[in-house]
């Protein structure tokens, strides 16, 4: 009997709608295994975290108003729960300090605008090093 894969979730933090939307329609209809849920804020991300949500992997703009992404980054890893899921930063942000902090920090960094399918390979490739036990094989 063949083992049915599970859909992936992916969570994609960003205040403007219309890139949530782009990544949301764009990754599920690149790759239906995935399952895209959309955040507005970094204080919408940490109120679906605290629910129960539990995606495999979290796409965190940086620039936004109130809770920044570096902010929402901290708090996240401050969580046990919550400190497993991988994070790729998704952003305009493209100065050399922000890159390699993004780099350094998470599991990658995509500066806007990107292509669709640039992003749906960097969340296969990690989704697939991705451990049992949550954490990233390095």
């Amino acid at each position: 009997m063949k083992k049915r894969k599970q859909r992936k979730t992916i969570m994609v933090v960003d205040d403007e709608s219309d890139v949530t939307f782009a990544v949301k329609y764009g990754l599920e209809d690149l790759n239906p295994k995935l399952n895209v849920i959309e955040a507005n804020s970094g204080r919408r991300c940490i109120n679906l975290l605290r629910n129960g949500i539990n995606p495999d992997l979290i796409l965190l703009d940086i620039m936004m108003p109130r809770v920044c992404g570096w902010k929402t980054f901290d708090k996240i890893k401050e969580n046990s729960s919550w400190d497993k899921i991988p994070i790729v930063f998704l952003t305009c942000r493209n100065d050399e300090y922000t890159i390699n902090r993004g780099n350094k920090l998470g599991e990658g960094y995509i500066t806007k605008p990107f292509e669709i399918d640039f992003l749906n390979e960097k969340i296969t490739k990690i989704l697939k090093q991705k451990r049992g036990d949550g954490s990233i094989e390095r």
